[in-house]
Order: structure tokens, then C-alpha cells, then sequence
């Protein structure tokens, strides 16, 4: 055998625009609408539920409530996460490059081949359009 394919990892980069910068921020903001939207269904829910807990079995009341707390936490923790990502992404400078994740690529390699230099590429951005490959 004197060859073989591979799946390789392809880092893919973003060049920071303005441009850029307004879509991660929509992005981000979306997602903070969303865990509000939830944290007011679960607030809903709740009270529903804890009342009808106390309805049928008391005991039962704090074991609920405190699983009710515990998925509004996550909710806020999350939330608070994104928050901190929103100011993260108003302080990116322009020109610069984030990872915005990774793809896969096959890769027919040889004997003798560097595997090194085949396993380290990145595709960079800028504005969704290809500028460069990388090694």
C-alpha cells in the first residue's frame, strides 16, 4: 500500500469586519432573547405545576421546586454567558482573527509525505468568502 485517505480537521478563521462583528452580535442577542422567552415559559409552567403539586401531594412541593430553580439557573447561567460573549464581541479589532470552527476534509496521504504540514490547515475568512488556505 503507498497511499492512504485520511479525515482531516480544517481550522476555519474569520477576519474581523464590521460586518462581522453586527452578525455574531444579532447572533448572540437572538440567543439571550430566546433563554428569556424560556426562563418566562418556565416561570409559567411553574407556578402552574408547584399548584398543582400542592393540590395533589405537598411533600412532593420543595422536590419540584427546587428542579423549577434549577433549569431557571441554567437558563440565567447561560444567559449570563452570552451577555459576557456580547461584550467580548463589541471589543473585537478589526483585522483581526477568530476561530469560528472546524470542518473536515479527506486527505489522500503517501509514503514520505508530511503529516505535520497535511494536518494543519486553515481556511480564513472574511465576510463568508474564502481569502486564503493555510498550512
Amino acid at each position: 500500500m503507498d497511499s492512504m485517505t485520511l479525515k482531516c480537521p480544517v481550522t476555519i478563521k474569520a477576519k474581523v469586519t464590521e460586518e462581522l462583528k453586527k452578525h455574531l452580535a444579532a447572533e448572540i442577542q437572538e440567543a439571550i432573547k430566546k433563554a428569556d422567552m424560556e426562563l418566562q415559559q418556565i416561570e409559567f409552567h411553574g407556578k402552574r405545576l408547584l399548584t398543582e403539586q400542592a393540590r395533589q401531594d405537598a411533600q412532593g412541593l420543595t422536590a419540584l421546586r427546587q428542579q423549577i430553580d434549577a433549569e431557571k439557573q441554567k437558563r440565567l447561567d447561560f444567559k449570563n454567558h452570552m451577555l459576557e460573549k456580547l461584550k467580548e464581541t463589541a471589543q473585537l479589532e478589526i483585522g483581526a482573527e477568530i476561530v469560528q470552527g472546524t470542518m473536515e476534509r479527506l486527505i489522500t496521504v503517501s509514503v514520505g509525505d508530511d503529516l505535520q504540514k497535511l494536518m494543519g490547515m486553515e481556511i480564513l475568512l472574511e465576510d463568508g468568502k474564502i481569502l486564503a488556505f493555510r498550512s
